[in-house]
């Protein structure tokens, strides 16, 4: 269970992360709730994980899971290029996290 709470909250990363580069320096209300709901969640669900998983595992696969998801849906709307460079190490972070995962 702690391992599905750690993914959701690392794709709630990837919103509030998002969320925060739309609310131009929380200055957009809708945007800025949703960073900050989103935050709340995020972190409230890796701390929850971080109960029964290692600290050093749990925070790699988090923010893993949420900078992969950020660019990917970057690279998706047109706000960040596409190079088979960049695949390449987003796939070696995907690897990683899997590693991690596996190694647990």
């Amino acid at each position: 269970m702690a391992w599905v709470v750690l993914v959701v909250s690392g794709m709630l990363e990837a919103v509030w992360a998002t969320a925060l580069d739309k609310s131009h320096g929380l200055s957009r209300p809708i945007p800025a709730i949703v960073f900050l709901v989103a935050l709340a969640a995020s972190m409230t669900g890796l701390g929850v994980a971080m109960r029964s998983l290692p600290v050093g595992t749990a925070y790699a696969v988090w923010v893993g899971i949420g900078a992969v998801l950020t660019v990917v849906y970057a690279m998706a709307t047109g706000t960040e290029s596409i190079s088979a460079l960049k695949v390449v190490f987003l796939l070696g972070i995907v690897g990683c996290v899997v590693g991690l995962k596996l190694s647990h």
